[in-house]
């Protein structure tokens, strides 16, 4: 699909939305996984608008829902099933479910996750407590303190971060300003700065910012998880697995390592060491004075030097002499000790690398550090550090890169997986089956709408080829009682043709639909039309009964467009035209079907019935849902006014009675 083939995409909104996704490819991935809140961000898009692009994006035939009353129902029914989402992006994915696209592939993969959930009930449930947590993934939004220097130009990075071209005079040194900088290509440093990554003119431009890489798992956390939970079951699982499960297990194959890269990103390894040696080299070292102190003065307790008197007068002649000797006398001591010293500060400095080295002590006694070489050593280990810390940002990086569209594959594909097993979910609470796909016509049996409350009375009906025989008319006129379920049943049909044409379970026992172009609803008009109104109606009904399209119409009175004898004759007309279309069936609820059939001249019309047999204790209607054939159903008016006879006294009794009389 060519996007500004799409109406309404201009090269404005082009721009905008190639902008606001970092390029077409998210776009159209997003456009693809119907994630409409994020699409609706882009300035200028409503949902509503998020929604039409998304549909026409995949190909949906918007035209199949004819009128403003079968885009409502099919908005209910979207409802309906969003409500057993197990998380809001598959309830958002749902959006994209409409008439005549992909009607085959959706009843196979309906049909699959029905049978996984009766096959396989226990996985089925458990399957709800993963699927719970998974969301679309998101892109970080915010912009990063690096810079990217390269001679290149790289579009893909210009919203998160700056992007600069060094001149022929520059050299890397110009650039050292920048706390983090992207270097790309040659004449970069050899010994990098803190904070620097060097990257090859050829290399990978998804690891040149690689805070990015690492903020989008951070931030996808959640959703990320679920694949990490779902490759654990699938190693625990023991036995046989059902082929449904066994393509959802399949989702995650090649992500073998992200249980492990993700442990990278909270263990930075030695880097973490080396900074904790770094932090604390000066308070040891002071400490490791005061103890080597500590401990050479103890030794010098057990020493002793042996003095003649010719060595005491050689030392009054000669007082180095004494020092010698004195030194002699307590150099074993004081070594071995700044011996033990040295090995303790290797030791501390062992995770590093570094070893403590031989000029460590500016005096022995009193033992000093020498500052100069500690400050060598904490240099060192700046350096180590900001390497290490290159090394494992580059590395983990690279490694999460490698991982983010494989993983961005497998969420996508398990929330359309979702989608499904949601959708299982509220055909399992509905009772819901696949209905069969004819030629013609339609006809369910016990079927159930959705909507009603508490106890609903199932109901069998049906019209055109797919009804059983002495039912294949293809058009019906549907009379009877007032609250007895005319326009309810109207929308049962609607409700099953909607969703048989999506590739979805209807809800009844079962179901024969016949495959048609478009649905027209046509609801009960709010009263009498002017004259203007009126002309417009009858010129788009005209055009609906009269072509050759194969079609649906539900039409709830629509003698009421104007006064009762002319809308007889009108629609007498209409269902004349209607006739004539041998791919039409149409279902047309009236109160005014003798005058109908009057003006129609042809006593070959089919009209059904429902009934209201009387009052209930509770002095409720008593009504059969279910339309009898050839029955042209009283109204209530009587039951009605019979009903107030009983509940009102006084002089309103007295003149609900005289009513009643009339009848």
């Amino acid at each position: 699909m060519v996007l500004s083939n799409l109406p309404g995409i201009g090269e404005r909104l082009m721009k905008r939305l190639d902008d606001h996704f970092g390029g077409r490819h998210e776009l159209l991935k997003t456009l693809e996984s119907g994630d409409i809140s994020r699409i609706a961000e882009v300035e200028g898009i409503s949902v509503k608008r998020a929604l039409t692009l998304a549909r026409e994006y995949n190909g949906a035939k918007t035209s199949f829902l004819a009128t403003p009353e079968a885009e409502k129902l099919h908005a209910q029914l979207i409802g309906s099933l969003q409500r057993f989402a197990s998380n809001g992006a598959s309830s958002s994915r749902m959006q994209m479910l409409m008439p005549l696209h992909q009607l085959n592939i959706r009843r196979e993969r309906c049909q699959r996750m029905l049978e996984f959930a009766n096959e396989s009930p226990d996985a089925f449930a458990h399957l709800r407590t993963l699927f719970k947590d998974l969301s679309y993934t998101r892109r970080p939004t915010q912009r990063y303190e690096r810079v990217i220097v390269s001679q290149q130009e790289i579009p893909e990075w210009e919203s998160y971060v700056r992007i600069l071209t060094p001149s022929a005079q520059e050299t890397w040194k110009d650039y050292t300003v920048f706390k983090s900088v992207t270097w790309v290509g040659r004449h970069g440093p050899d010994d990098i700065p803190p904070g620097w990554l060097v990257l090859p003119e050829v290399g990978r431009s998804d690891v040149m910012v690689p805070e990015f890489t690492l903020d989008w798992f951070t931030n996808n956390r959640k959703a990320l998880k679920v694949l990490l939970d779902l490759m654990q079951w699938k190693n625990e699982r023991n036995g046989k697995i059902h082929s449904t499960l066994e393509t959802i297990f399949a989702e995650t194959d090649g992500l073998e390592q992200l249980s492990t890269v993700f442990a990278m990103m909270g263990d930075s390894g030695d880097v973490e060491a080396m900074e904790t040696i770094r932090d604390g080299l000066w308070s040891v070292a002071k400490q490791m004075e005061e103890d080597l102190n500590k401990r050479i003065s103890s030794g010098m307790e057990t020493a002793s030097l042996d003095l003649t008197g010719s060595d005491m007068l050689e030392a009054l002649a000669d007082a180095a002499t004494f020092q010698r000797k004195l030194a002699s006398a307590t150099e074993d001591v004081i070594a071995d000790i700044l011996e033990q010293g040295r090995n303790e500060l290797s030791e501390y400095l062992e995770s590093s690398g570094l070893q403590a080295p031989f000029d460590l002590y500016s005096s022995t006694w009193p033992v000093k550090f020498n500052r100069s070489v500690l400050d060598s050593i904490n240099d060192e280990l700046e350096r180590r550090i900001n390497d290490g810390r290159n090394d494992h940002l580059l590395r983990l990086a690279t490694k999460l890169a490698d991982l983010k569209p494989l993983c961005e594959t497998a969420i996508q594909r398990l929330v359309e997986h979702d989608m499904w097993y949601s959708i299982a979910s509220w055909a399992l609470h509905h009772k819901a089956q696949l209905p069969e796909l004819v030629h013609h016509g339609i006809w369910f049996e016990e079927g159930r709408h959705l909507f009603i409350e508490g106890d609903v009375q199932p109901v069998n009906y049906g019209l055109g080829l797919a009804a059983p025989k002495g039912d294949r008319q293809p058009i019906a006129l549907l009379t009877g009682a007032n609250s007895g379920g005319k326009t309810t049943l109207l929308e049962l049909v609607a409700h099953v043709t909607i969703l048989a044409h999506m590739g979805l379970p209807v809800p009844a026992k079962h179901a024969f639909v016949g495959q048609i172009e478009a649905l027209h609803v046509l609801a009960k008009s709010s009263g009498t039309q002017s004259a203007g109104a009126l002309e417009t109606t009858l010129v788009d009904l005209a055009q609906v009964v009269s072509n050759n399209q194969p079609k649906l119409i539900l039409a709830d009175e629509l003698e009421a467009i104007t006064e009762p004898g002319a809308g007889a004759r009108i629609i007498a007309g209409m269902l004349r035209a209607a006739q004539q279309q041998s791919e039409s069936s149409m279902v047309l609820v009236t109160h005014l079907a003798p005058a109908i059939l009057d003006a129609y001249g042809s006593d070959d019309l089919r009209i059904d019935g429902i009934e209201a047999k009387g009052l209930d204790e509770h002095l409720e209607l008593m009504v059969d849902r279910t339309p009898k054939r050839n029955c042209l159903a009283r109204s209530t008016p009587e039951l009605i006014v019979r009903r107030l006879v009983e509940r009102s006294s006084g002089d309103a009794k007295n003149v609900f009675s005289d009513i009643l009389s009339l009848f």
